[in-house]
Order: structure tokens, then sequence, then C-alpha cells
């Protein structure tokens, strides 16, 4: 992934605001609206800002993902004590599957291993595994994960693809005229810009989802499985 260079944001925004030297707009007000951009795409697409981390583990079974992580993703596979040893793939379940079939699961013979883990949408930074991690020799798992992007600096980079270039302009230019949005043709300018970068939204989760493997490939996709591929 080609990360996105702030100075090519800032230089695109400028040109079009038609101001390249700062004066109307300020160059900090101008990377405080790019780190805005970052985070409203990595808000709608939490996939957009993907890290991928080993973690070493705590006792017991409450994990948490990466200090700069917003949301957990995926959970790979194990990695043995120390981070270095590629293991088994652990397996989602819901928390009521467990507290329904092992209601004493947060209290069970401890392992290194985790064989299940359980995820909550309403409490994205913590997720929990069975069974619990010892009090010591913890494992480590391969975490899949979404970072809040850094704020943006000139001369510095935004973790995102290139391809998000487009959308994060447009959304800073629909809050750089928000600011004069009290003149009818900027305040029209910045709901157009806005109305731009939610099409680009929109647009990219639909072709993601046309060129999905797992959607297209047999098996999965009725179609190709109707077609006896």
């Amino acid at each position: 992934m080609a990360a996105i260079q702030v100075n090519d944001v800032v230089t695109r925004v400028g040109q079009l605001l038609q101001d390249t030297t700062h004066i109307r707009w300020p160059l900090a007000e101008k990377l405080q609206y790019i780190t805005d951009a970052a985070r409203e795409v990595c808000f709608y697409k939490p996939d957009a800002c993907v890290k991928t981390s080993v973690v070493n583990l705590v006792a017991g079974t409450k994990q948490g993902i990466p200090a700069d992580g917003t949301t957990l993703i995926d959970i790979v596979r194990n990695m043995g004590v120390g981070g270095a040893t590629a293991g088994t793939a652990p397996r989602a379940v819901t928390r009521e599957i467990l507290d329904a079939q092992l209601p004493g699961w947060h209290a069970s013979t401890a392992s290194a291993e985790v064989k299940h883990y359980t995820f909550d949408p309403q409490n994205q930074k913590v997720f929990y595994v069975y069974p619990p991690q010892p009090s010591s020799g913890m494992g480590s798992l391969e975490l899949v994960y979404s970072a809040e992007p850094a704020n943006a600096a000139e001369n510095g980079t935004l973790d995102l693809d290139g391809t998000w270039v487009p959308a994060i302009v447009n959304y800073t230019l629909y809050r750089c005229y928000s600011k004069d949005a009290e003149y009818v043709a900027n305040a029209n300018l910045a709901v157009a810009y806005y109305q731009a970068f939610n099409a680009q939204m929109t647009a990219r989760t639909a072709a993601e989802q046309a060129a999905d493997i797992n959607r297209n490939s047999a098996g999965t996709n009725p179609n190709v499985r109707a077609a006896g591929v």
C-alpha cells in the first residue's frame, strides 16, 4: 500500500481553492481538515485503515487491540508464546453460545493457545478468548484491526492507500468552504463537495462488494455454482 503524501493533498486543495500560499485558509487549518478527512474515511470504511499486528495476550479472557486501534476486524491465527510461532486459527463464536454451553468459561482451565474468540461490535476495542490465558507464559495472536490515522503533518504521510486521495480532497474542500458558508456560492460548493465525498464512499463500497473474491468464488456465489464452475 502506497501511503498518501500530505503535501500532494495540500497542493491539490490549494489549487482548487486558488489559495496555494495559504492566505485565506492557513496551512495548519488545511492540515486539520485533511486529518478529519482521513478519520472520516476510516469511520465509514474501517478496512481503509487496516493494520496487521502480532499482539501479546494478557492473563484471563479479556483482551484488547493495540493502542492505535479503533476496531477489531479479524483474528487470523495463534502465534505462540513470544509471537514468532504460527499456530492454529481460532474460531469466532458468539458470547451467547459460550455463556450457554460453558457458563464458567471465564474461569476454566487456562491455555496459551486460543481456540475461540468472541467480539461485541458495541465494544470495539475489546475481545474475549477461550480458554483463558494463563498467569504466565501467555500466548499471542495475529490481529487485523482498523487504526486511527495520525495527524496530517507537512511533509508527512497518511497511512491510507493512494486511491483515497480524491475522497480526502473532496472532504477537505467541503470543510474549507464551510468556513465561508455565509456566502451562498461557498455554501453551495461545500454541499457539492460533501455530496461528492459521500458518493465516492458509496461507490467504493459497491465496487468492493462486486470484486469480493470470497463472494465470487465457487461455493459461495450461487451464479458460479449454477454454472457448474
